[in-house]
Formats: structure tokens, C-alpha cells, sequence
């Protein structure tokens, strides 16, 4: 009999928050850009992305997924790939001023 002690268990917990995802049905293509795309088509892919989001019930738990995982690509809980970069490098520099300031 093989040990599955060590095993981390079932783990559909951690995704169970999108069942409730107002995104769920609609597709990924509004909320990833193909290659290529930039300017104003760009923005308007990502608003109308963002107007999903803006009404998700689940939006923070998105949000905190993707800054968890480093998501690369896509609009994730209202903020795309390059607005969840800059709020990881503003926690990043607040959690270094935390870890000084504790030093000290």
C-alpha cells in the first residue's frame, strides 16, 4: 500500500473562490491580449475586462491570487500584468522598510 501521509491533501479549496467568478463563462480572450495587440485596442480590451472585475464578487480573492503567483499575463481581479507588477514592487519596498525598521 502506497503512504500518502505526506501528501498535501486535497487541495480544491485553494481554487473553490472562482466558482463564483463573474469572468467564469465569458472566456478568456477579454481578459488576455493576443500577441501583438497594444494601443487603443489594448485599453479597450483591459476596460472592458476591468468593468467585469469591477462588479466580481470574488475580486480580491483574485487579485490576491495573481499577486501570490506572479500571474505574467492578463487582467486578474481589475489590474493588468503591469498594474500588479507596480503594487508587488510598492508591498516589496514596504515589507524591506518594515524588515530595516525592525532591525533597528
Amino acid at each position: 500500500m502506497t503512504d500518502v501521509t505526506r501528501l498535501p491533501g486535497a487541495t480544491h479549496h485553494f481554487w473553490e473562490w472562482q466558482t463564483g467568478a463573474a469572468c467564469r463563462d465569458l472566456g478568456s480572450a477579454r481578459f488576455f491580449h493576443p500577441a501583438g495587440e497594444r494601443g487603443e485596442d489594448r485599453e479597450e480590451r483591459d476596460a472592458a475586462a476591468k468593468r467585469v472585475c469591477a462588479v466580481c464578487p470574488v475580486r480580491a480573492q483574485c487579485l490576491e491570487h495573481a499577486l501570490r503567483t506572479r500571474e505574467p499575463f492578463g487582467v486578474w481581479g481589475g489590474l493588468t500584468e503591469e498594474e500588479r507588477r507596480s503594487l508587488r514592487d510598492e508591498r516589496d519596498l514596504e515589507g524591506a522598510g518594515a524588515t530595516r525598521a525592525r532591525r533597528r
